[in-house]
């Protein structure tokens, strides 16, 4: 387990603070976001390559930050995507005036958070392209490789990508190369022990005794199937086999990774390739400067990951070029003095409190109340929600939403003024601190309910079940779910319709609000019968079944917290 930390959820605030004082000549810390930038800031008509994701995978993404690889970094909490406005901030300090690509792995959280934040640069006249990895076969079929999760293929998709860049290519030359990179990209793994996270006593999943798991993410979720123990020639033959049968017509050289995930050593590793390396030239293969050891990790995860890009001759190029990072050297660079880079911020006060209507101020008072229960329901049920969310995802799901819905009261308190800035405060603070789907998605919750309701008039039961709707429905216009896709959606809607339905019927506000709380908490409770089609959850959708979606669950505990708080305020 992973035995060095203080405050739990400070852990990877601590590692970044760290991490720039080991690296200074590197990297320069971006001030106000968790992240980096290279050293002496971005050059000038470079195009800059902005990677990320969560914590708990280094070397990726900070220590691949530097000349002939990234051009910043941006991280999240462990295993939680960044949010929206640390993607903004690196991506912001790393522009050089000729556009950014940013890249990450195909998971929903991050295409959600890197998306707004694309949205945001973009409305600032910025060249924005996104390029997400998908090379984890384990995740989906070859006939829906969109669908398919970025795993260890990352690094080498990025390193060609950050090579082109560096030469001087465009920014369409660099996302065209990237594309072509990722299209070429294929990854299996096997793991042998979970992982655990900081604070916490048990792995996010076991392998029995004896037995290993293939087809494993690299976020704590489980393999795809459980095989008996097998020595290392086999266990070659069980990753090499899956991506040979993925080739390219005509591919023979290739850029291959042995990767260790955390806690297999080295020279296990070693002893792999020398059973994975015959295998490879039997098949035609011709690695081209192949790595084995530590490149896209899982905190402690024991077990090791094969990834396979087939190179033609630009990407081989691209490949071999030169690159200085704190954790991968390749040839030799000619780099200028560095200076540190300063990201300037820009602030906007708001007299909120002279635009409020004095009704809009007292509804602000509720919001804040119902935080304080929001956030004590979710603290109170973290462990139980972190339990149901690793049955088939990584398990962050209780201490993401308590790590959001902290955040967002602290602002809550800390503002002053109407109901929509109240919860305008609210909603940034969660989807800052949140991370993750769950993140981007209830800040975009909170904050439409806001803007529906606004500073200036009264709150009145219609108008406030016809922002709970618009929230709902922003959520699912932006997450992309159905209902039925066991999410957080299958407990919200049929609140939303059942809160109409009472109030249609002329019961008050509170007690229509309990009452259709309860029909949340029935409704999350019927997910586990679903399957998941969306998430992380996804690739692991047979497991799920039999237990109920974290998000779902914890919605329903948040909305019977709030009915509490309308029934002491309307009583």
């Amino acid at each position: 387990m992973t035995k060095i930390y203080n405050d739990p959820a400070e852990f990877k605030n601590e590692v970044i603070n760290g991490f720039a004082l080991a690296y200074p000549d590197y990297v320069a810390r971006v001030p106000g976001a968790s992240g980096f930038i290279r050293s002496g800031g971005p050059r000038a008509g470079k195009v800059s390559l902005v990677i990320g994701g969560g914590s708990g995978h280094y070397p990726s993404y900070s220590g691949v930050t530097g000349v002939g690889f990234a051009d910043g970094a941006v991280l999240g909490d462990v295993f939680t995507s960044p949010s929206a406005e640390q993607v903004y901030r690196i991506a912001r300090a790393a522009h050089g005036g000729a556009g950014v690509v940013l890249a990450f792995g195909n998971y929903a959280g991050d295409r959600l958070n890197f998306a707004a934040a694309a949205d945001r640069l973009r409305a600032e006249g910025v060249d924005v392209r996104i390029v997400y990895v998908t090379d984890d076969i384990a995740s989906a079929p070859a006939a829906e490789a969109d669908q398919r999760r970025g795993i260890a293929g990352t690094f080498t998709v990025y390193k060609i990508a950050g090579a082109a860049a560096e030469r001087g290519d465009d920014l369409d030359a660099v996302e065209r190369i990237m594309r072509a990179a990722n299209a070429r990209t294929f990854s299996f793994g096997v793991a042998f022990a979970g992982c655990t996270f900081p604070g916490r006593s048990s792995p996010l999943f076991a392998v029995a005794e004896r037995t290993m798991d293939f087809g494993l993410g690299i976020h704590g979720e489980p393999g795809v199937r459980s095989d008996a123990w097998m020595p290392a020639a086999k266990i070659a033959a069980a990753l090499v086999e899956p991506l040979l049968a993925e080739r390219p017509e005509g591919a023979h050289r290739a850029a291959v990774l042995l990767n260790g995930l955390g806690a297999t050593k080295y020279e296990e590793l070693f002893l792999l390739w020398n059973n994975v390396r015959p295998l490879l030239a039997d098949a035609g293969v011709e690695p081209v400067m192949p790595e084995v050891g530590e490149l896209v990790t899982s905190l402690d995860m024991a077990g090791c990951s094969l990834s396979i890009t087939w190179l033609d001759d630009e990407l081989e190029e691209l490949w071999r070029a030169p690159a200085h990072t704190p954790a991968f050297r390749r040839g030799s660079v000619r780099t200028a003095a560095f200076e540190r880079y300063v990201a300037s911020e820009e602030t906007v006060a708001v007299d909120a409190a002279a635009q409020a209507a004095p009704e809009s101020e007292r509804a602000a008072a509720v919001v804040r109340d119902a935080l304080r229960a929001m956030t004590a329901v979710v603290a109170e049920h973290e462990d139980e929600l972190g339990r149901i969310d690793a049955v088939a995802g990584d398990g962050d799901h209780g201490s993401g939403m308590v790590r959001g819905l902290r955040a967002a009261l602290s602002a809550a308190e800390a503002t002053q003024g109407g109901l929509q800035t109240v919860l305008a405060a609210a909603a940034g603070a969660f989807g800052d601190r949140a991370g993750g789907t769950s993140g981007v998605l209830w800040s975009l919750f909170l904050r439409t309910i806001g803007e529906s309701l606004g500073n200036d008039q009264p709150v009145d039961p219609a108008r406030l079940a016809r922002a709970v709707r618009r929230g709902a429905m922003a959520m699912k216009d932006l997450g992309g779910a159905e209902l039925g896709d066991k999410t957080m959606l299958d407990a919200l809607f049929p609140f939303a319709d059942a809160l109409d339905t009472y109030l249609a019927a002329g019961s008050a506000l509170d007690r229509s609000w309990a009452a259709a709380a309860r029909s949340a908490v029935e409704a999350a409770a019927a997910t586990a019968d679903l399957v998941p089609k969306v998430g992380r959850a996804r690739p692991l959708a047979e497991r799920s079944v039999g237990s109920p979606d974290a998000g779902a669950t914890s919605m329903g505990l948040i909305l019977t917290a709030v009915g509490d708080v309308l029934a002491r305020h309307c009583g």
